[in-house]
């Protein structure tokens, strides 16, 4: 299958590094210096453990991708969002599969809304990474994985299994679900958590890790993550803030969030979709968020 990857940051650029080591057919949407150190030198992926390797793959920008492919991976920021739905409108195809791996919750529906035509899948990525320097991914940990699934069992595809096969090929652990509202709910409660108490205490992951104020925040923001989805109508089958505190706890010390870095250096961020978002969801469901709301308020100004 043809795969596109639209987005080469610390989602998109490993994603399709790894694919393009195990030989699958990638191209990558990218932009900037970033764009050019790929065109001129390959994606270099570095890791904290050591490994290295050069991704050789074909990278273009949205406008001048001329390719029918047969999977797109949406790897943009929130922000980003608008501008890649009418990028797919343009390229869409009725045999066209959209997996939207963002870090917002609720993101399959919405590009599936406006293009109504082909299948959009509700997915996430456990992936901690970030763009070193252009043309050069740097991964703080071993985790790697992508969950992914159709919201209604009648939208089920043969080829979902087969995605799932050629992710697999490429050292990417890959979870086709069969509850995907519940299990992309459990990504955002981790990514929203790590984001929120980052923000608040200018922390990164060695301030979570251990005992103190930065901890007991994160796991408060995952408790109230869990009543909401009491609200919505979603439950887990595991105890949700055990599953975070691990993957924290496996993640480098140095390990933040983009949201934290966009912030920090006077870029767009999705504060709206990891925090505030969040808090105007309390109030849909007549639910109090003291943590979150806490955390909202602080940050009321920022963009």
């Amino acid at each position: 299958m043809k795969y596109l990857v639209i987005g080469a940051g610390g989602t998109g650029g490993p994603l399709s590094a790894y694919l393009t080591r195990a030989q699958k057919e990638v191209t990558v949407i990218a932009r900037g210096s970033h764009l050019e150190a790929i065109k001129k030198n390959g994606l270099r992926i570095e890791t904290t453990w050591k490994e290295e390797f050069v991704a050789h793959l074909k990278a273009c920008k949205m406008e001048e991708y001329e390719g029918k492919p047969d999977v797109v991976f949406v790897c943009v920021k929130g922000y980003s969002l608008e501008e890649t739905i009418s990028f797919l409108k343009k390229i869409a195809h009725p045999e066209m599969i959209v997996i939207p791996v963002l870090n917002l919750y609720g993101t399959g529906e919405k590009i599936q809304r406006q293009i109504p035509e082909i299948l959009v899948t509700d997915g996430c990525i456990y992936v901690s990474a970030n763009i070193k320097k252009p043309g050069v991914i740097q991964m703080h940990g071993k985790i790697f994985r992508i969950v992914y699934g159709v919201r209604n069992p009648e939208e089920d595809d043969k080829r979902l299994k087969e995605i799932r096969k050629d992710l697999e090929e490429s050292k990417i652990t890959g979870i086709l679900s069969d509850q995907i509202k519940r299990d992309a709910l459990e990504k955002f409660s981790y990514v929203s958590a790590m984001a929120a108490c980052g923000l608040y205490y200018d922390a990164v992951a060695c301030d979570m890790q251990k005992e103190g104020k930065e901890r007991a925040l994160f796991v408060e923001l995952i408790r109230e993550i869990v009543l909401l989805a009491k609200k919505m109508g979603i439950s887990f089958s595991e105890d949700l803030v055990e599953k975070n505190l691990q993957i924290l706890d496996d993640l480098a010390p140095s390990a933040s969030t983009s949201m934290q870095r966009d912030i920090a250096a006077g870029k767009n961020s999705e504060i709206d979709g990891l925090l505030f978002e969040v808090v105007r969801l309390g109030k849909k469901y007549h639910l109090s968020l003291p943590a979150y709301e806490k955390v909202a308020e602080a940050f009321k100004g920022v963009r």
